[in-house]
């Protein structure tokens, strides 16, 4: 990008009127070009300048109408951020006088816990109905009333629990069990890590042990290696292999024999989970069959379909829209099946697609994978452009979801083309590498625009009478990236998804809550 050229964009920025596609645009010579970032500081300071001398002689104004700038705030802190970035660099240019860059200090994204759920059978939670498989751990006390769950601590420790239990994890080396069924795994690099109860500490000497702790009692069995126990008030003791004690409120010891029965080897249970997802898989696979004869189904793309030429997406539907397979690479999909899903994450990757026809509604609905969000914009499923009618649907780099459908031409980028519906954000950098599934319902009998995650809603939009597009078509398109069917520039805006899909699928009609709940149900891994 010429000078010429990057002028005007940068003006067109600060003053609202660039439209989308030059600000993606911009933003990549932003991000490569440090003579581009020097003149977007320049024209930054010179902008404010004159906004302040212009509030000191004016008193009052009418308020104009929102720019593109204000309305997409939050989009464009990536831009702010490389002004931080400019700043930065000018002064660090200035006080050291060389052609060194400026160490930046950066935020490190950051998450809360010592465990991983990793994976439960029929795990019912009292006080966190919420946790799912791959789940961070939750801090404070966890009640769970039935099944069974498997932690993974930080620390390597795994941590089998079953049937109804209270307990709470301090630490990757420190958990309380109030009462519950509990096996330990812990590795040599975890040796010290302690598990406290009413009647005193459990402290790991290397090895796998079992606990079953009730209010009269706790209940120790050394599988494998030793363990010191700590009562409560008394001399601690040393149990190794085989060895069972019970120690009662009481503090009077006793030895008990130990159950193979009542507490399965890890073997077992991984085996039991295997066996539960295989369960699950065959229900989703049943159910997919029945969706492939919905006559509302315009697109279904599960990602285990692959054509003869392996860079074809079969259309399972029966309408024979196929789609092809452009650099995205196999991966596994909710369930753990290799190949079975596709990685959008290098960089072009995206399944091209044309999809036919005129619709009053839409239903977009996938289970993704979202690995990060280091783009502004992460494409789910993008038109080729924008053009009129058509629909955008791709998460935010806050983890909000946008879908629009552009109804007018309007001024470039003033933001009166379409109206957006965004959803509030639902992603994190701790939830990184979960499956997530997520659905747009686009109505336009009721003029509304609603988001779902994981079969609940996360946000019902009104449409305003004047942005309502009663003849939605899609034509090209790409599931997971975005495509300028007429760009000449060798460079473009990254908007592939940086994660995974492993099922993707177009209704014709606008979809019930209670349909989207069922679809979640019927495919939850």
């Amino acid at each position: 990008m010429n000078i010429n050229e990057r002028n005007p964009l940068i003006d067109e920025l600060l003053d609202g009127s660039i439209s989308e596609a030059d600000f993606l645009r911009l933003e990549a010579e932003l991000r490569v070009n440090p003579e581009a970032r020097q003149a977007y500081y320049r024209r930054l300071k010179l902008n404010h300048a004159l906004a302040t001398e212009a509030e000191a002689l004016v008193e009052t104004v009418e308020t104009p109408p929102m720019p593109f700038w204000v309305e997409h705030a939050r989009a464009l802190v990536g831009i702010a951020a490389i002004a931080l970035f400019v700043m930065m660099g000018i002064m660090g240019w200035q006080l050291n006088n060389s052609n060194s860059s400026s160490e930046i200090a950066i935020a490190e994204p950051s998450a809360t816990g010592y465990a991983i759920l990793t994976e439960h059978s029929d795990a019912v939670w009292k006080n966190r109905p919420y946790l799912n498989r791959g789940d961070l751990m939750p801090q404070g006390n966890i009640q769970m009333s039935s099944g069974i769950a498997q932690l993974e601590l930080f620390s390597g420790v795994t941590v089998i629990i079953e049937g109804e239990a209270e307990f709470e994890i301090h630490s990757p080396m420190e958990m309380t069990v109030a009462n519950g069924k509990i096996r330990a795994l812990v590795p040599t690099a975890a040796q010290g890590f302690k598990i406290s109860t009413a009647s005193g500490d459990v402290i790991d000497l290397g090895t796998e042990f079992a606990l079953d702790v009730t209010s009269e009692h706790a209940d120790m069995h050394v599988l494998q290696g030793e363990i010191e126990w700590h009562p409560t008030s008394k001399a601690k003791r040393l149990l190794t292999d085989g060895e069972s004690l019970r120690w009662t409120g009481t503090g009077i010891p006793s030895s008990i024999g130990f159950e193979t029965d009542t507490y399965p080897v890890m073997e077992d249970f991984a085996r039991r989970f295997s066996a539960q997802r295989q369960e699950r898989r065959n229900s989703w696979n049943e159910h997919s069959t029945l969706l492939r004869t919905d006559r509302r189904v315009l697109a279904y793309f599960p990602m285990n379909q692959n054509g003869v030429s392996g860079r074809q997406l079969i259309d399972v539907s029966g309408s024979n829209l196929h789609g092809t397979i452009v650099s995205a690479r196999n991966a596994a999909d909710r369930w753990d099946q290799s190949s079975s899903a596709l990685n959008f994450s290098p960089t072009g990757s995206r399944v091209r697609v044309a999809i036919p026809g005129e619709h009053s509604s839409l239903t977009l609905h996938c289970w993704a994978r979202i690995d990060s969000l280091d783009r502004m914009y992460n494409s789910l499923f993008l038109t080729d452009g924008h053009e009129l009618n058509e629909p955008h649907w791709q998460i935010m780099n806050d983890g909000r979801l946008f879908f629009s459908v552009k109804k007018q031409d309007g001024a470039p980028g003033k933001g009166n083309d379409k109206h957006i519906a965004y959803s509030p954000s639902f992603w994190n950098p701790s939830l990184s590498g979960k499956w997530f599934q997520i659905a747009t319902v686009y109505n336009v009998d009721e003029k509304t625009t609603t988001h779902y995650v994981n079969g609940e809603v996360v946000s019902k939009d009104r449409i305003p009478d004047q942005y309502v597009v009663e003849t939605v078509k899609i034509g090209n398109a790409s599931i997971g990236n975005w495509n300028e069917p007429t760009r000449a520039d060798p460079k473009f805006a990254l908007r592939n998804l940086n994660g995974a899909i492993d099922e993707f699928a177009i209704f014709n009609q606008a979809l019930s809550s209670s349909e989207i709940a069922d679809l979640y149900q019927k495919g939850r891994p």
